[in-house]
This record gives C-alpha cells, sequence and structure tokens, in this order.
C-alpha cells in the first residue's frame, strides 16, 4: 500500500471514530503538530509509536512500517498552494519573507533558520476582533560556512 492511501485511511478512520489530532498526539507523547504532519505523511512514525496510533485508529498493522519509513517530503499537489488555508500560510512568507530573512541575518548573521532541527507550536488567541491564530516557528541558527577544499 502507498503512503497517500494510509494517509486517507488515517483521516478518514480518524474522523469516522470521532478522534482529535490532540487525542492521538496525547496518547504517544508527542506535540501535536509534529503527531498531525506524521499522520499525514511528512515525518516517519517510529514502529512502537504507530503500533499505538493504528490501533486507536482500527488499521491494519501491515501499515505500521511504510509509517515508519522515510517519507517524501513537501508533498503539497501544487506549487502555489491552492487550500485557502496553506495558501494564506504562503502568502504571509511572500509577504514578510524577505523581512525575516533580512532580521535573522542581522540578528544572528548570514545563515538559516533549519526545518529540520525544528518545531512548531499552533495556539489559540482570544481576541476582541475575532480569535488569532498564533504560530512559533523555532528553528535552529545554521551559518552559511566556506569550507576550502583540502588537497
Amino acid at each position: 500500500m502507498k503512503r497517500n492511501e494510509i494517509t486517507e485511511q488515517i483521516v478518514v478512520a480518524r474522523l469516522a471514530k470521532g478522534l482529535k489530532w490532540q487525542q492521538l498526539a496525547d496518547a504517544i507523547g508527542r506535540p501535536v503538530v509534529w503527531t498531525t504532519s506524521a499522520l499525514l505523511g511528512e515525518h516517519p512514525i517510529p514502529a512502537e509509536l504507530g503500533t499505538v496510533l493504528v490501533g486507536m485508529l482500527g488499521l491494519d498493522e501491515s501499515v505500521v512500517p511504510v509509517l515508519a519509513a522515510s517519507p517524501m517530503r513537501g508533498g503539497l499537489p501544487t506549487a502555489v498552494p491552492t487550500d485557502p488555508t496553506i495558501y494564506r500560510l504562503y502568502e504571509a512568507i511572500q509577504v514578510y519573507g524577505g523581512a525575516i530573512k533580512e532580521l535573522i541575518n542581522e540578528q544572528f548573521g548570514d545563515g538559516i533558520m533549519s526545518a529540520i532541527n525544528f518545531s512548531l507550536d499552533l495556539k489559540k488567541k482570544s481576541h476582541p476582533s475575532g480569535d488569532r491564530v498564533v504560530l512559533t516557528f523555532d528553528g535552529k541558527f545554521l551559518p552559511y560556512q566556506w569550507v576550502s577544499a583540502q588537497h
């Protein structure tokens, strides 16, 4: 079975069982953003955790090794996302990405924020004009380094 087929089974089973992403995350002791992303195919899920999740979702145990395999990440169906929520994040990065890059370079030096050594938190914040979505990107700073070739 292909990973995208398993992802479809996960989504259907979660809805059919009335499970929240947070419940699944709590069951394996992992952050909800990581767990959701992993179940949607963006991270490998260690077999012992996959077994717990598969049991909760009522899926066949044969999917556990597929869930544990390193995935092909970043599988959005189009270069520019069309889902409104994902597109708005894309739009925010288009508008603020240059400023974020400049401020990282000014405050840390020439380098990048890692998306490999990384965590993401999502919170709901009440606000008089409507609830707010608060995203916290927490990535390790990685400086660019020039390495001379040794002969």
